[in-house]
Formats: structure tokens, C-alpha cells, sequence
């Protein structure tokens, strides 16, 4: 070994694993692992704020399933990035984050930059690990990745690891490295138990109105989802974590139906899915009373949380579907009618949205509708397009009307600002395909200044800013339940296309619904672009409409928290 580095062996450890690209803001801290990543041919994407970094190495690892690495400096260059490592905690993406701190001979005297990193992140994080000596490098680091990507307990989710400045630079040893060291860590596969496979194939048989929700691991075994659906005639709804792998050209597929499908379902089969507060905790008020659950996961969040399973499978979605399908699960007496049912009501409201889409309807001051910038969207996205919607109010309106390609949102913790980063992320993993994101004025905000990172890096995204001046959710809740006192909601005469210009990107604004099309074809053809959208604030979401922007006590919407309270009630008579 000729004078390898601790930051040099970090920097190979990484390239074993795969690792190609690394987002990340440089500093002293992780300036030696900064310089050996790119010596080992490592891309380093550098951001303007270490928060998109994480948001970036999210989204790409939700877009190939391989490990996404985040490399951020000391003390604020770490704090700066929790709201991003708790976004990937909740949406369980296997992120690691690694980060310098002070040198060791410094530790306990108030060093510049110097806080218990670790102890910030540990309860956001699968792992958090410091080292303190070079013969711990490897074994440590092989540990926060297994972590992170699910190889040790099969909860994928972030991981950290941080090193000593002072340490970086020491020259390893041969008994440093442990043998196998560079061996790439792959994820555990889980196989289902055969006494699971039996209960749950007898579950398959016994129903006659499945609903299969589909959760992240669907992405990996799309094809395997698509045969078990066919094979048992189950309908299927997915969410943000897993859009895109199952699309329309699947009979089952009824998104416009979503209530009335849980509602009415006696099986009920979640892929990889928690029951959080999109699936009203899995509770008998938002399900039906007697419905049964066959949950697939490969941990407790995905099995049990918030409401066990009547058959709980511990196993990779692919190995449990291709295991029940092996068996023959299927409905011994299917409801036709119901199937029919639903695909006949769901395309009908499909066709009713795509009118809706298509619409401008200006407000009384000539401002389109949200819908229709959705729509127009829609048709330039293509098969291989990847769509990114972040923002309070425009999620609402992106989540129900953009097309089911490859897809990216704020997540269940509802963070905004992931919009320009994911799409930077998804535009340089993805150089030929259309990478669109619909983004919220008010979430533009948050990581603009990334439209830099794109135009430096090539990443030739198209944000569309959809701008009615306000944060429009609270906006209407202050009209509506506060009696019109409005109050730090407004965002008025911001021009976020000279930002995106002035910042080397392409940019336009739009006013009028007519000049949209155009506009967005040029930002393709011209990316990365910034195309500012002047919208009617008039228009209100569905989640504003269902109360979201209430926080109900029982549940997240109105109707489902009134069919909570409800439910308490009969039980307290």
C-alpha cells in the first residue's frame, strides 16, 4: 500500500460500493475526502446549501434504488442538512450522510465548529456513527451503509458517519483494512415464510373485493406487481413513494377512486406501505370495518405500525408475490360487479379531470387555474419523463392531475422545498429524458439558488414555478376560519423567471393561459429553465377542501376525522 489516506480509503470504499456521484458544499472539515473523491473519479455535484445536498442524494437513490451519499462539512454545514435527513428518515430512502468534526486533540475545548454531531442526527437516522481511529474506518463505515440501505434489519432509511479532521490524513496500515473490506455491501433479500404464504394465499382466496396499495418497494418489482394483480384481479392504488411503477395501462389501476376503493375493499394488501396519515392510519372510520389486512414488509413500519396485519409476511415484495403466485392466490368468488365498478367510475372521473385540465378558467383578474398548468405539463411529459411536484397548495393539484410517469413529491413529512433538488438530482441521473418539477412559489423559495447547480452541472431540468403570490393553503384558512385576517400569507411581485435568468438558467414568465404551451416547449428545448406562471389564487385544493390545513385532532382530513370521532363516539355509548 503506497501512503493511503484515511480520506483516500474512504474515498475507494465508496467506489467498491458502487457510489459514482456525491452531492455535497465543501469545508475544511471534509476537504481531504472532498479531494480523494474526485482523485478516485467520484463526480462531486457541489450545492449551494448542504440541505439540498441530501434532498439530491434522496432523490437518486429513490430513482435507481442504489445507496445516495451526501458528504456535508462540520457544525452548520450538518445542522443545515437535518430537515433534509429527516425528510429521508420518514420516506425511508437509503441515504448515507457523511461529515467531518473537529480534531481530535481539540475535542471538549470549544473548537470552532465543534458540536455532538451525532447526538443532533441519531434520532433521524437508521445509524449514527462517529470515528475516532483508522482501524475503525472501514468496519464503520461497512456498518452505517448496511444500515442504510436495509442490509442489517430491512428499514432502509439515512445513516450517518462522521471523522476527525486530523484523522482524515493519516496513513493507513495494512491491518487497518479488514479482510474483504472492498466488497460491495448489497441489500438483504427477504424470503417469505411458507406458514405466511399459506395464511395469506387462504386470506386471497377468501376475499372477493382486493385492494392492493402499493408502497416504495414497488419500484423494484413493478413487473412481479403487475402478474399478481392480473392473477387475482385486484384494484390498485399507489402513493408518492411508489408512482409511476404501476400506470394506467393496468385495468386495476383506479387513483380517481380512492376513497370509495378503501372504503369498500374486504382484503385490503399494502406493499411496502405504512399506514400512516395518507391511509388514515389503516383505521376501521377510513377502511372498511371488516376488511382484513395482508401487510408485506421487511419491518415493523411496514407490518404492523398503526394497525397489524390479519397475516403479516416479513419479506421483499418480489419474494412474496412471486411466492402467492407460485401457490395460485386468487379470489375463490371475485366480485365482478365491484372490479367493473370501480374501473367504470374511475374512468369516468378521469375523463372528468382531463376536462378540467384542459380548461384555463380564468379568475376575474384573467389568471388561470393551477389545473390547467398541470395539464399543460402533461403534454410534454413522455414515458420516460420524470415529474417532481413540491408545495403546499400546487401538491394537491400535481397529485391528482399530473400523469402516472416516474414521480417525485415532498413526502409524507410534507417538506417543502425538495422540488429544484430532486430535479437536478433526477435531470443528471437522467440526461435524456424530460425531467419536469411543478413547484409552488412559496416552495421555490426554499432552494432556488439550485437553478445554480444546474446550469453548472448540465442539468438540463425545467422548473415551473406556479405562482399565486401567497402561501395559498394558510391564505384560505385565514379567510375562511380566521375571518379574513391576513396575515404574513402574501408573496407579491416576486419574478422568479429573472432570478432563474440572472442565475444563467433560461427563463420565462407566463400570464396568459394561451402562451403557456409554447412557453414550456422553448424551456425544454432550452434547459435547465425557469418558467414563472402567474396563477388565480382563487382556486382551492382538494386538501384544503378535505381541511388538511385545520390539523384535525383523529385524522389529517375532515371526513376522515369526523368518521374518527364518530367511530369514539359509538364506542364510548
Amino acid at each position: 500500500m503506497n501512503s493511503t489516506t484515511v480520506a483516500q480509503l474512504i474515498a475507494e470504499r465508496l467506489r467498491s460500493q458502487g457510489v459514482r456521484r456525491v452531492f455535497g458544499l465543501c469545508g475544511g472539515h471534509i476537504q481531504p475526502i472532498w479531494d480523494a473523491l474526485a482523485r478516485n473519479g467520484i463526480e462531486i455535484v457541489d450545492v449551494r446549501h448542504e440541505a439540498a445536498a441530501v434532498y439530491m442524494a434522496h432523490a437518486g437513490a429513490e430513482l435507481t434504488g442504489e445507496l445516495g451519499v451526501a458528504l456535508v462539512t462540520a457544525g452548520p454545514g450538518l445542522t443545515n442538512a437535518v430537515t433534509a435527513i429527516s425528510n429521508a428518515f420518514v420516506g425511508r430512502s437509503p441515504v448515507l450522510v457523511i461529515s467531518g468534526r473537529a480534531p481530535r486533540p481539540q475535542t471538549g475545548m470549544a473548537a470552532m465548529q465543534d458540536i455532538d454531531q451525532a447526538s443532533v442526527v441519531r434520532p433521524i437516522t437508521r445509524l449514527a456513527e462517529q470515528v475516532s481511529e483508522r482501524h475503525h474506518v472501514i468496519p464503520r463505515l461497512d456498518k452505517v451503509i448496511a444500515a442504510a440501505i436495509g442490509a442489517a434489519t430491512g428499514a432502509t432509511g439515512p445513516a450517518y458517519i462522521d471523522f476527525p479532521t486530523d484523522l482524515l490524513d493519516e496513513v493507513v496500515h495494512e491491518a487497518d483494512i479488514p479482510a474483504l473490506a472492498m466488497r460491495r455491501r448489497e441489500p438483504t433479500v427477504v424470503g417469505p415464510d411458507p406458514v405466511a404464504v399459506d395464511s395469506a394465499a387462504e386470506l386471497i382466496r377468501d376475499a372477493s373485493r382486493i385492494l392492493v396499495i402499493g408502497g416504495r418497494s414497488v419500484r423494484a418489482a413493478a413487473a412481479t406487481v403487475r402478474e399478481f394483480l392480473s392473477a387475482t384481479g385486484a384494484v390498485y392504488l399507489d402513493s408518492g413513494e411508489s408512482r409511476g411503477a404501476i400506470r394506467d395501462d393496468v385495468p386495476g389501476f383506479v387513483p380517481a377512486v380512492r376513497g370509495r376503493a378503501m372504503n369498500e375493499a374486504d382484503l385490503v394488501i399494502t406493499l411496502g406501505r405504512r399506514l400512516d396519515f395518507q391511509l388514515g392510519y389503516g383505521s376501521p372510520a377510513v377502511f372498511a370495518p371488516d376488511a382484513r389486512f395482508l401487510r408485506i414488509g421487511t419491518c415493523f413500519d411496514e407490518l404492523g405500525e398503526n394497525r397489524r396485519g390479519d397475516v403479516e409476511m416479513h419479506a421483499d415484495t418480489g419474494a412474496a408475490l412471486a411466492a402467492l403466485l407460485a401457490r395460485g392466490a386468487a379470489p375463490s368468488a371475485p366480485d365482478r360487479a365491484w372490479i367493473e365498478d370501480l374501473r367504470t367510475a374511475n374512468a369516468a372521473r378521469a375523463r372528468a379531470l382531463a376536462t378540467k385540465l384542459a380548461a384555463p378558467d380564468p379568475d376575474e383578474d384573467g389568471r388561470m387555474t393551477p389545473n390547467f398548468v398541470i395539464g399543460a405539463v402533461n403534454d410534454l411529459l413522455t414515458d420516460r419523463s420524470v415529474a417532481i411536484a413540491d408545495g403546499g397548495d400546487i401538491l394537491s393539484f400535481a397529485r391528482v392531475g399530473l400523469k402516472p410517469v416516474d414521480y417525485l413529491d415532498c413526502g409524507a413529512l410534507g417538506c417543502l422545498g425538495v422540488g429544484v433538488p430532486f430535479a437536478v438530482a433526477a435531470a443528471l441521473q437522467r440526461p435524456d429524458d424530460p425531467v419536469i418539477a411543478v413547484i409552488g412559489d412559496g416552495s421555490f423559495g426554499f432552494t432556488a439558488l439550485e437553478v445554480d447547480t444546474a446550469v453548472r452541472h448540465g442539468a438540463k431540468a425545467v422548473f415551473v414555478v406556479v405562482n399565486n403570490e401567497a402561501w395559498n393553503i394558510e391564505r384560505h384558512d385565514q379567510v375562511d376560519r380566521f375571518d379574513g385576517n391576513i396575515v404574513g400569507v402574501d408573496l407579491p411581485g416576486c419574478r422568479y423567471d429573472l432570478l432563474g435568468r440572472s442565475l444563467g438558467a433560461h427563463g420565462e414568465r407566463v400570464e396568459d393561459a394561451s402562451e403557456l404551451a409554447d412557453a414550456l416547449k422553448r424551456a425544454l428545448d432550452n434547459a435547465p429553465a425557469v418558467v414563472d406562471v402567474l396563477v388565480s389564487r382563487h382556486a382551492k385544493s382538494a386538501d384544503y377542501l378535505g381541511g388538511l390545513a385545520e390539523v384535525p385532532p383523529r385524522q389529517a382530513v375532515g371526513p376522515w376525522n369526523a368518521a374518527e370521532l364518530r367511530r369514539y363516539e359509538v364506542s364510548a355509548s
